[in-house]
């Protein structure tokens, strides 16, 4: 042990030059990809895009007696409730014809030197007027062009003395996790805060719209924000800050921007239109869990499952079917449930498109011509077609009945729903374990149509001669209030 010590310090001292040169040459090539410590500054970059974040105030009225005066909660009977109702009272009618005017701060930026600014629909939602607040302190009316619900965005013009400084979008696709981002918003009022972080993920899904996508950020990210950019160090915009995670209203450190690339076509969409206009394919989908991918020849859970086709919509008139699985679109691949809606909804209405699909263990290609999103949700909304009314039969732990007006009403089973409705599950069967439920209605079995409980067990009885050991059936859950899902029910 003391000789390996000696020498590891005889070494020290022999080479002493090129021990502490190496170290220098390794610390400076560190340094020099930039992973060390970050960006040494934004600086330049922060000066050159602030002239171009705005922030954005609204007002709203109301009336005052909506401004209601907090109630103290006070046990029945007791001696001060008629004096603080009478208190009350008087201050209601002391301010019956006051407006109140409910006020609100948030973020948005420049994409067009003629007054073209960007921000969150939650942001003006509601608002009676909105101000412009430009970082030199002008402010400017701004008129509202058109909103997305689905996406949260908005776009508002102003009418500037001069042209704006603006920014441009940027490839949101390009976005790597660890990248540095910088967001500069008006978090709690302060107008020009700039912050900075790195993409913490990509794609989260958060629950809040069907196109979810979110770029995770930990650059703070809190109330105020709303609206503003993310940029990437090129300064171009690849985010737009629209959420946060956080127990106390302030940043934690998770933040979310709707990704460039998601909110370009809509932006574009919304100056031209006033209004979006989105691809539409006409199904209605669910995913593929690991016990259907046998039963739907599958290799492996991919895809979007079809769960249900909307008449005379751009699926049927092409030929898609229900419990078909779509594993590509338009050369996309479909990973995921999820990517199918928004992939659709990129893609411009008209456009003639090869869709594959999985269709009973086979590939199948389909060519599809797309449809408007907003015409097919009112076709969707219009559509009512007429119910059956026939028999009663025991089906795999499942007593069966037609839908006639009493279940209808006792279930709350929609008018335009057809099929056999489960009246009662045996406990322990197969329908049991899978949770089906009295109210569910079975609208398909084994890939056809049901109209009547009869359908349903003849389609078993075809099943089980041709050697399977489940059945797909197509359920309307009664708890969903009749959001279709496939689910294979074994037969043994």
């Amino acid at each position: 042990m003391t000789g390996g010590l000696i020498r590891n310090r005889a070494m020290a001292v022999v080479y002493p030059a090129g021990f502490l040169l190496g170290l220098v040459l390794f610390i400076a090539a560190w340094a020099d990809t930039g992973l060390a410590a970050g960006p040494q500054s934004v600086a330049d970059l922060a000066d050159r895009l602030l002239p171009a974040v705005v922030n954005i105030a609204t007002s709203q009225k109301s009336a005052s007696g909506e401004e209601a005066v907090p109630i103290p909660d006070l046990p029945p009977g007791s001696p001060f409730r008629e004096f603080f109702d009478e208190f009350l009272n008087k201050q209601r009618r002391g301010q019956q014809s006051v407006p109140r005017t409910v006020s609100s701060l948030g973020s948005g930026f420049v994409i067009d030197p003629s007054g073209i600014i960007v921000t969150n629909n939650h942001v003006i939602d509601g608002a009676d007027e909105i101000e412009v607040n430009m970082p030199d302190g002008t402010k400017l009316a701004a008129k509202l062009i058109g909103i997305d619900k689905k996406t949260d965005l908005a776009v508002l013009r102003v009418k500037p003395d001069k042209p704006l400084a603006y920014v441009s979008f940027g490839n949101s696709d390009r976005l790597r996790v660890g990248d540095w981002v910088m967001a500069i918003g008006n978090p709690f009022g302060l107008g020009g805060s700039v912050t900075l972080g790195i993409v913490s993920a990509r794609n989260r899904n958060i629950n809040s719209g069907p196109y979810d996508d979110f770029i995770q950020t930990d650059a703070a990210i809190n109330r105020g924000n709303s609206g503003g950019p993310l940029f990437d160090m090129d300064g171009n915009v690849v985010g737009i800050n629209t959420a946060i995670i956080s127990p106390t209203g302030g940043s934690i450190g998770i933040g979310f921007s709707v990704p460039s690339s998601t909110a370009r076509s809509v932006i574009e969409q919304l100056v031209n239109f006033g209004e979006t206009r989105r691809g539409w394919l006409g199904v209605r989908i669910q995913e593929v869990n690991p016990e259907l991918v046998k039963t739907l020849g599958l290799d492996k859970a991919r895809g979007a499952l079809v769960a249900d086709v909307t008449p005379t919509g751009p699926a049927e008139k092409a030929g898609i079917l229900a419990g078909d699985v779509i594993v590509r679109f338009n050369g996309a691949a479909i990973n995921e449930m999820r990517d199918l809606p928004r992939i659709v909804a990129e893609t411009a209405v008209g456009t003639a498109v090869t869709v594959e699909v999985m269709r009973q263990g086979k590939l199948v290609e389909v060519a599809v011509e797309l449809g408007r999103l907003e015409d097919g949700e009112k076709v969707m909304a219009l559509q009512s077609p007429p119910a059956s009314d026939n028999g009663v039969a025991d089906v795999l732990g499942m007593k069966l009945s037609a839908i006639t007006e009493e279940l209808r009403s006792r279930f709350k089973i929609a008018e335009n729903v057809e099929g056999a409705v489960i009246v009662s599950v045996a406990p322990g069967s197969a329908a049991a374990e899978k949770r089906l439920e009295p109210g569910d209605v079975i609208s398909e079995a084994g890939e056809r149509k049901i109209t009547t409980p009869d359908d349903v067990r003849n389609r078993v009885r075809q099943i089980k001669a041709e050697g399977r050991s489940s059945i797909l059936l197509l359920v309307l859950k009664a708890a969903r209030q009749g959001d279709p899902n496939f689910i294979a029910l074994r037969l043994n």
